[in-house]
């Protein structure tokens, strides 16, 4: 039976629990089935399927704790997406007989299999500080003729891992690793992803390698996957690598691979001006980095820039995953590829009627390409609106998915692509790596792959949708508890989109939050179309983009919502009115609209008139006969107008529940890990 996870609140003799979520509601729990939880507490309930128009009833499994407590609120997060924090004992046990280093005998018996022994090669790893699991690693080498060789080698999770194990059914079901801002939610147990498979220095380690040969322009001329042993000399940091580059000088302890880093460098730099060439779209949003004290508390927010550290390590893994997926396709191998179909059209044609609105003079294509649309980034990158437009361009995208075809990438104006480079974290990585291994080994299992490749894709998409939601919800949650502590301060930002129920805020440190209209003096109007709103006495505009001075009003650490208010609404330009009568019907079609769907789809709420407990009877005025009930004010018809007045899913931009602004996601291990 599915779990929900909400705030439990009296409700006649039983309870309600508030899920948060528009599309589940509230759940009815009877007194029976409360198990002795006080109302208040952060709960588990079990509930059928949430079915529109009709009541869902459920009953307390476990009860969390208090909801404004930073444990207990990460804990309602992994709960509400069904991740799993500990491994089954059948798990862990199989784990505990991996070894934790390997032996000379093991080696030399692989190297006899044709295993390639490249421990005396210069390697190195290239991670942030804080990860553990290392499952790339990088060498290069000059060739004669102007020829550099360079090494991707990832790590032989499959050597350990066997099909069908107690370990590969429990990284299925996984799907992929979670990065929470708090804890990490392996799909692999630690013995593996941060013991054996993890490529530490001066540690041997099994690994699988794609080695491929470029000439003095960046292109590739030749390549091979083989099985390798490998020994890393330095565990690198991006900190470190960029340090280098800007410098031009080593960093203690980088001394002997200096040369190499500097040729990686600039081989990266040529991948990755031959990918913008093609088509890749580059968006190059800063993370959000959350400091945390002992206890889990925010103590910091702020944007950590993307350098050219973490783009060389991206070119070489986007480059690996190209190869191998083009090898594979070619042998017509069952396989899973990394997919990304077109844009949505309207999305685009916002895009450039919003760019235009703002003063750059984009030419719009006939045919909406992804090199077209890599040009048009490249255009506005020095335009004040650069963020906002990238964002709406990338609001605009499918999301990239898993298919047992290979569809091509449309992100990164690519025919051939898929995800090879972490198998320690990625369910499709590792199943890849089997088909590999089968066809260099002789013995492909074609039937077999061919019948898991479109569930193994099918299931790994998913599962990736919950982790990207439960790690954005946990970068929300903490923003929330942060912001709490700043009540009444001012804050410096951008209109990073709107509803008909308010603006959206982001500041400069990333965090983001609604300024409700309903706070200001006038009565706005939000034009979709246009992505501005005015008010209809004032005629001040607010346009996305703009950039405000805010005061934090209130923060929701329970809902993950925080509100700022306006101090000077003169901020917005007096113009004359935008809004049409003709548009301004349209926009009042599509709420009309907006809100007879939600009368079809939204869950039945208990304390409605619609709600009916079992053996109470419904009177004329549609309450229940219960003695000192609570009568609801009934609101007055209003005339419908662009603003619904409690929305604050935002369409443009901006986030509440589970929607929030792509860009802003400080979870993945990688830059590009969601490509």
């Amino acid at each position: 039976m599915p779990e929900y996870v909400g705030i439990l609140r009296p409700f006649e003799r039983g309870g309600v629990v508030d899920t948060g979520d528009a599309g589940v509601g509230e759940i009815w729990v009877p007194e029976t089935d409360l198990g002795g939880a006080p109302f208040g507490m952060k709960v588990v309930c079990e509930a059928g399927p949430v079915v529109a128009n009709q009541i869902t009833k459920g009953r307390v499994v476990e009860v969390l704790g208090d909801p404004s407590q930073p444990d207990v609120a990460i804990q309602g997060i992994i709960r509400a997406y069904g991740l799993r924090e500990r491994f089954p004992d059948a798990v862990l046990t199989e784990a505990d007989k991996f070894p934790d280093e390997l032996s000379e005998e093991l080696i030399q018996s692989e190297i006899r299999l044709g295993r390639k022994d490249l421990r005396t090669l210069r390697t190195l790893t290239i991670d942030g500080l804080d990860a553990k699991d290392l499952d790339d690693a990088i060498s290069i080498e000059r060739l004669p003729k102007q020829l550099l060789k360079l090494y991707v080698h990832i790590a032989d999770v499959t050597h350990y891992v066997k099909e069908g194990s107690a370990v590969d059914r429990e990284a299925l079901r996984r799907g992929t690793s979670v990065y929470l801002v708090d804890r990490v939610l392996p799909m692999q147990p630690p013995q593996l992803s941060n013991g054996i498979c993890s490529l530490n220095p001066r540690q041997d380690r099994l690994t699988l390698t794609a080695a491929m040969v470029f000439d003095a322009t960046g292109t590739m001329r030749s390549g091979e996957i083989f099985e390798s042993v490998i020994r890393s000399d330095v565990r690198g940091n991006y900190d470190d690598v960029w340090t280098m580059i800007q410098d031009g000088k080593p960093v203690p302890g980088y001394e002997s691979l200096f040369d190499d880093l500097m040729l990686m460098h600039d081989l990266s730099r040529k991948l990755r001006a031959a990918r913008l060439v093609r088509g890749s779209l580059d968006f190059n949003f800063p993370e959000t980095k959350i400091e945390l004290d002992d206890e889990g508390r925010p103590i910091d927010i702020h944007a950590v820039p993307i350098t050219e550290a973490n783009e060389l390590i991206e070119e070489f893994m986007i480059t690996a995953n190209i190869f191998v997926a083009r090898e594979f396709e070619m042998k017509q191998a069952p396989f899973i590829y990394r997919v990304h179909e077109d844009p949505d059209p309207e999305g685009v044609e916002r895009f450039y009627s919003v760019a235009k609105r703002v003063g750059m003079t984009l030419r719009k294509p006939r045919e909406v390409t992804s090199r077209s649309l890599s040009a048009a980034l490249q255009e506005i990158k020095s335009h004040e609106y650069n963020e906002t437009l990238s964002q709406l361009l990338l609001r605009s995208l499918a999301k990239a998915r898993y298919d047992q075809n290979c569809l091509g990438h449309f992100g990164l104006g690519l025919k051939y692509y898929c995800h090879f480079t972490s198998p320690i974290r990625r369910y499709p990585d590792l199943f890849i790596h089997r088909v590999i291994k089968g066809y260099l080994r002789g013995n492909p299992r074609v039937k077999t792959w061919k019948i898991r490749a479109p569930e193994v894709a099918e299931h790994s998409s998913l599962t990736e949708r919950s982790a990207m939601m439960a790690e954005r919800d946990s970068v929300d949650q903490k923003v929330a508890e942060y912001m709490s502590l700043h009540l009444g301060e001012r804050f410096l930002g951008r209109i990073s989109g709107m509803t008909s129920a308010g603006m959206f805020v982001r500041l400069e440190n990333t965090a983001e939050g609604m300024i409700p209209f309903r706070t200001l003096n006038d009565y706005y109007v939000f034009s979709e179309e246009q992505m501005l709103v005015q008010g209809e006495a004032s005629r001040r505009v607010f346009r996305i983009g703009d950039q405000v001075t805010v005061v934090v009003a209130r923060a929701d650490i329970i809902n993950r919502q925080v509100d700022f208010e306006l101090p000077n609404e003169n901020l917005g330009t007096v113009e004359e009115r935008k809004i049409d009568q003709e548009e301004l019907a349209r926009i009042r079609e599509a709420a009309e609209r907006r809100r007879e769907e939600r009368l079809r789809t939204v869950p039945v709420r208990p304390g409605s008139q619609d709600f009916m407990p079992q053996g109470k009877k419904q009177r004329s005025d549609g309450h229940c006969g219960t003695k000192g009930e609570r009568r609801t004010k009934k609101a007055k018809p209003r005339k419908s107008s662009g603003r619904t007045g409690n929305s604050r899913s935002k369409s443009s931009g901006g986030k509440r529940g589970k929607q929030r602004q792509p860009g802003k996601n400080s979870a993945p291990k990688r830059r590009g890990d969601r490509r």
